[in-house]
């Protein structure tokens, strides 16, 4: 894993670690991180869209998705599939993107230095017809760790409204 930032001075990180319970079959929580049409249901928090979405799904395959802001930004993201073990686990890298699909810094973006790749694992279980979701976000700057959490909690909401 790339631990680079596109600044001299790395700043601390964090790990984000969130489970969650969905009232949905594990197969429709599966499809909401694998399948393009139902991604951009839920991609991005409340308030924003997802616009554009691209997966090959397979190790060594890549993404390419743009979550787009209340206020009409596009922000891009890519990365490649490093494990899949279907119905049961997805870890994947996570690195800001132009619309080409080319790794940026968060500068781009305007936001604060962070690594240009990081690492999300997905890890699915299904109890009594609801599916338990753990998601693991590594390497996250300690001043982004509160505002990722929101993120990921408010785009999980919208996989409890939009998916079906």
């Amino acid at each position: 894993m790339t631990t680079q930032t596109d600044s001299a001075v790395a700043a601390p990180q964090k790990t984000i670690f969130i489970k969650r319970t969905f009232n949905l079959p594990l197969y429709k929580v599966w499809e909401a991180w694998t399948v393009p049409e139902v991604f951009i249901k839920w991609w991005g928090p409340e308030g924003y869209t997802c616009p554009y979405c691209n997966i090959d799904f397979k190790p060594g395959g890549k993404y390419l998705a743009a979550m787009r802001s209340p206020e009409g930004q596009d922000i891009w993201s890519t990365g490649s599939y490093k494990e899949i073990i279907p119905n049961k686990k997805i870890v994947y890298t996570d690195s800001f993107a132009n619309s080409e699909g080319n790794i940026v810094p968060s500068s781009y973006y305007k936001m604060p230095p962070m690594p240009l790749e990081l690492r999300v694992t997905v890890e699915l279980e299904e109890v009594n017809g609801k599916t338990i979701m753990s998601l693991t976000h590594v390497s996250l700057p300690e001043d982004m760790y509160d505002d990722c959490i929101k993120g990921w909690q408010s785009s999980f909401d919208k996989i409890e409204k939009n998916v079906k």
